[in-house]
């Protein structure tokens, strides 16, 4: 009952809307404490033992607890310090109503209560007004891939140049994003292809990508298609377009399909 009796009371304190708090702040602390913050979040974490969640978003950083003086800590968004030679990112944030550090780490991560496992492992270091010391907390994250890539697409351009269905062998290569489940499947132009996706804010990776053995005809360019695709590593959306690069020039472009 008590277990159960937390996970309510979690649930209340991870709710959209932010709770007020009172207390001396400047100008900039008050307004972003009052704003309605956006939900829409692209990193969320939880752990047990305390129970407590984190959600990052291009607004905010909120942190949410069952213990007392950090039941819930809202900061500015900044961007994160990242490690030379690891997927390390640390998140320092600092207002009138405490600290907070927070630790993303791309290592398999399993929730203690549930067993779910996560591709990231989080330690949070939180400190309320009124505390002394920091308070170390562990758990598992996930970044939250962009709604906007659940669609079909087909492609329209490659290396900047406009394609046609002559330049494959049938049709032109599409393909459809599961957001929810990170994987991709569709035609590359003569075979049919499925993978899975590598997000992060910023960064999509087509990766693990595997077609079927058809034969293809000469001068059909699903292989050209196919090492652009795992080229890519970032991406935009805008005007019904998914535009896919890579530091050194824009690969794939695809038009949206009903």
């Amino acid at each position: 009952m008590k277990s159960i009796l937390k996970v309510a009371v979690l649930a209340a304190l991870t709710a959209c809307q932010p709770l007020k708090k009172t207390g001396t702040m400047n100008s900039g602390e008050k307004a972003q404490a009052e704003k309605t913050t956006d939900t829409t979040a692209y990193f969320k974490a939880t752990g047990v033992e305390p129970f407590w969640g984190l959600k990052i978003s291009d607004e905010s950083i909120e942190f949410t607890s069952l213990s007392e003086g950090t039941e819930k800590l809202t900061f500015h968004h900044s961007d994160p310090i990242l490690a030379m030679d690891a997927n390390v990112k640390l998140y320092r944030s600092t207002s009138y109503l405490g600290q907070l550090n927070v630790q993303i780490a791309q290592q398999e991560c399993v929730n203690e209560m549930s067993g779910a496992k996560f591709p990231y492992k989080v330690t949070v270091q939180v400190k309320g007004k009124n505390d002394k010391d920091f308070k170390t907390l562990s758990g598992c994250g996930q970044y939250v891939t962009d709604y906007r890539l659940h669609d079909i697409w087909v492609l329209e351009k490659m290396s900047g140049k406009v394609v046609s269905p002559t330049d494959f062998q049938k049709e032109l290569p599409n393909m459809e994003i599961n957001a929810a489940e990170n994987t991709f499947m569709g035609y590359a132009g003569c075979n049919r292809m499925r993978g899975q996706l590598f997000y992060e804010k910023k960064i999509l990776r087509f990766e693990k990508a595997a077609t079927t053995l058809m034969m293809c005809q000469p001068g059909n360019k699903e292989s050209e298609f196919l090492q652009a695709l795992a080229a890519s590593t970032t991406y935009y959306i805008a005007n019904n377009r998914l535009v896919l690069s890579n530091p050194d020039k824009e690969t794939l472009v695809f038009k949206k399909v009903d």
